[in-house]
């Protein structure tokens, strides 16, 4: 379980990064940037991966997708973050793991029991509660589509990352050695093209941010991983007390650090949303 602790930690305290990016006027494309940086070099390092082999098979339009939409989604995540705070985000993240399981209804044609569809019910009520707002300022429309765009995001990210694993020809961890090079690559030229048209300035701050977003970035993927292979025999215990443990601890953290207000329905909305991810647990189980 320590491993699934760690995970969460690393989880939230990216959120928690993004959240004081602003209080420090942190260039968010440029940590992001390095962050992908770092990512790469301790994925290289820590999992080996055999670069030849991409060369010779790999699923190009998967990872050149992926590469566009990770920098995309971790700019969205920051402005989600910055707009409607912690809590909320990560609640859009968390419960963007429907979109997988629409998709594998959908596509892959995979057999619903009926505590998954209670769980996406659920999950779905959840998500309208989690965004309504107290005021009805003409803010808050445009405010909420970062959140939407984040739950989409993630969702549409870990349906192609699931292709990916079920690519046997390649090694998962090459694979994403692969799709952080990439990612780092479009990063590293929307940067240069903004500074090329002045909007913004490279600076060394930025530097020491991504190198600490990326350190917890893929702390969270490494110790992920690690709780998988620790609990193999129970999958759904770690995938659980994964979207459990971040939606609790990163609602903690956004009430109490950083004074993030929350209505009744809202505070229903995390309620729900944690019935949801148990349910979905629930499901595994009955499927296994």
């Amino acid at each position: 379980m320590i491993y699934i602790v760690l995970s969460i930690c690393c989880s939230v305290t990216v959120a928690i990064l993004l959240k004081l990016a602003k209080r420090y006027q942190i260039s968010i494309i440029q940590a992001v940037t390095i962050n992908y940086l770092a990512a790469l070099t301790l994925c290289f390092f820590f999992f080996k991966p055999d670069v030849k082999l991409v060369t010779q098979s790999a699923p190009w339009p998967i990872y050149i997708a992926l590469a566009v939409l990770l920098p995309s989604i971790f700019l969205l995540l920051a402005a989600s973050v910055k707009s409607l705070g912690i809590v909320k985000t990560d609640i859009a993240q968390r419960l963007s793991l429907f979109i997988p399981i629409l998709a594998a209804y959908f596509i892959f044609k995979e057999d619903f029991n009926n505590f998954k569809i209670i769980g996406l019910i659920i999950g779905f009520a959840a998500i309208i509660l989690t965004f309504i707002r107290n005021s009805a300022k003409k803010t808050d429309k445009g405010n909420l589509l970062y959140p939407i765009m984040v739950f989409v995001g993630f969702g549409v990210i870990d349906v192609l990352f699931k292709q990916i694993a079920l690519y046997k020809e390649l090694p998962y961890t090459t694979s994403l050695f692969t799709v952080f090079c990439l990612s780092f690559v479009v990063s590293l030229i929307i940067v240069i093209a903004m500074v090329i048209s002045g909007k913004i300035k490279l600076q060394l701050v930025n530097v020491a941010c991504g190198l600490i977003l990326g350190f917890f970035n893929f702390g969270n993927i490494l110790f992920y991983m690690k709780a998988h292979k620790a609990l193999a025999e129970n999958p759904s215990t770690v995938f659980a007390a994964m979207n459990l443990g971040v939606i609790i601890v990163g609602t903690l953290i956004g009430v109490i650090a950083f004074k993030e207000k929350l209505s009744k329905l809202n505070y229903a909305g995390i309620v729900l949303a944690i019935a949801a991810v148990i349910f979905i647990t629930l499901s595994q189980n009955a499927i296994r």
